[in-house]
């Protein structure tokens, strides 16, 4: 029976992004890197900070801290990059920071609370309770549109 249990589980890796805990499903993250370079595009949207080049291909790279509303990232405070591939073309989500990998019971995620920002329910599959404190589960899909929620 626990072999059962185990496939049913769902991969998350953890991201930080301000004082708050995502995750983003293991099957849509291709790669996790420092991002390098990144180029500013003129006229884009505030949520896109620029292109940068990884391994010969050209990525978008979208600011998760403007994506979800919150302040920008104070200096040179510490960022990295989560490589998602959406219909042929490839993102970089840009977080504070990326933790482990947890193995989650998709019976356990809740609906988003009643009092989390809206612009987060929107960009979110649910919540999971962790010892103290909440996951956010991201919906990668909502994440990568450029044009912000409302």
């Amino acid at each position: 029976m626990s072999a059962a249990v185990s496939q049913d589980l769902r991969e998350y890796v953890t991201l930080v992004v301000g004082d708050y805990l995502f995750g983003a499903e293991v099957s849509r993250v291709r790669d996790v890197f420092d991002p390098q370079n990144i180029t500013p595009v003129p006229l884009a949207p505030k949520v896109v900070a620029g292109l940068l080049n990884l391994r010969g291909r050209i990525v978008t790279a979208i600011e998760a801290r403007e994506r979800l509303g919150m302040p920008g990232r104070p200096g040179e405070a510490p960022r990295m990059a989560v490589g998602v591939e959406r219909n042929d073309e490839y993102f970089s989500l840009i977080v504070d920071g990326v933790g482990e990998v947890l193995k989650l019971d998709p019976a356990t995620i809740e609906a988003n609370p009643s009092n989390l920002d809206t612009t987060w329910k929107d960009l979110s599959t649910g919540v999971y309770q962790l010892d103290g404190k909440l996951l956010i589960a991201l919906d990668l899909e909502r994440m990568l549109d450029c044009a912000p929620v409302h």
